[in-house]
């Protein structure tokens, strides 16, 4: 099978790239050039810019693909001008889209890929908190417009592996791994769903084998976790032990890891039946958190970009007492 992909080298699209390899893919990347030149090696690339609409290299391209995976589509332009540029040069588009997509309010625990989606935003280049999800529905509704039958949609939940550019888990891999009194600005039954890279990259090669159509929710881990819970297990595969300590929320940065208010709960209550049927595979949670901490040591542990520092954290919990 030859494959497109339209991102291929950051986190999920490297995982998406590196199963297909191993699946004996033909696979052609699209992207800047920016990182990870080192990886994959042999697989030809096309050099462009989303972000500013340069795609000659993907119109001048000779031949097609089987399928495309679009795993950097953010705004509807992103979409519509890749899509413009391959015309009827590929078979299957699938795009990876986002949790985000749904509605925020009246959807329960265990809701699937019929729930309500937010109302589309077309006309933004601005990704925040209220533009972010209505982007990706707009991006959904022009690629099934476009291909129909021919396409196929995969919405991750938060995202957990090794080349994580995020750093959300790997904040809690980290920190349980140093042990003791851990601050928590959240309730420990908020419930957490993590799905691993490596399982969601399974799942996209799998849909594209199948050719498969329609929407798929790409969340885990297998059974129901708590933000208690997945610190227990990132603790327990370090080897140390911790005591969740309560700070206020206002008294951390905004958007803490894996951190949710209670009223968007049910939003980590995912029903991931339908990917499950697909292919999508249950890596234990356990596995995530081992593989991460390894590759965050490898790397030298580099501060990452969200959650308390050592030392701030240590203020923190001398005023909870």
């Amino acid at each position: 099978m030859r494959i497109l992909v339209l991102g291929g080298t950051a986190f999920v699209g490297r995982a998406i790239v590196a199963d297909a390899l191993r699946e004996g893919f033909d696979v052609t990347l699209f992207g800047r050039g920016r990182t990870g030149a080192e990886l994959f090696p042999g697989v030809p690339r096309l050099l462009g810019d989303r972000d500013t609409g340069d795609y000659a290299a993907l119109r001048e391209a000779g031949g097609g693909w089987d399928a495309v995976v679009d795993v950097s589509g953010y705004v509807p332009r992103h979409a519509g001008e890749a899509m413009a540029a391959l015309g009827d040069r590929v078979g299957r588009y699938l795009f990876v889209s986002s949790q985000a997509v749904y509605a925020r309010s009246g959807v329960g625990p265990g809701s699937d890929e019929d729930t309500p989606r937010r109302p589309p935003v077309r006309h933004t280049e601005v990704l925040d908190d209220d533009t972010y999800g209505p982007a990706k529905v707009a991006c959904e509704d022009d690629v099934l417009a476009r291909y129909g039958d021919r396409a196929t949609i995969v919405r991750p939940g938060r995202v957990a592996g090794p080349h994580d550019v995020q750093g959300a888990f790997t904040y809690w891999v980290r920190r349980a791994a140093r042990g003791g009194r851990v601050a928590l600005p959240g309730r420990p039954e908020q419930p957490v769903q993590v799905v691993d890279s490596r399982d969601l990259a399974r799942l996209v090669v799998r849909l594209l084998i199948d050719d498969r159509p329609g929407a798929f929710n790409a969340v885990g881990p297998a059974e129901p976790t708590t933000l208690a819970e997945l610190i227990a297990v990132c603790a327990e595969v370090a080897g140390t032990r911790v005591e969740l300590v309560p700070v206020p929320p206002d008294a951390v940065p905004p958007m803490f890891p894996l951190i949710t208010p209670e009223a968007m709960w049910a939003d980590r209550q995912r029903s991931s039946a339908r990917a499950r049927a697909a292919g999508l595979p249950a890596t234990p949670l356990a596995v995530t958190a081992a593989d991460v901490l390894a590759w965050d040591r490898e790397r030298g542990e580099p501060p990452l970009d969200c959650g308390l520092s050592a030392a701030a954290e240590e203020r923190l919990l001398g005023v909870a007492g």
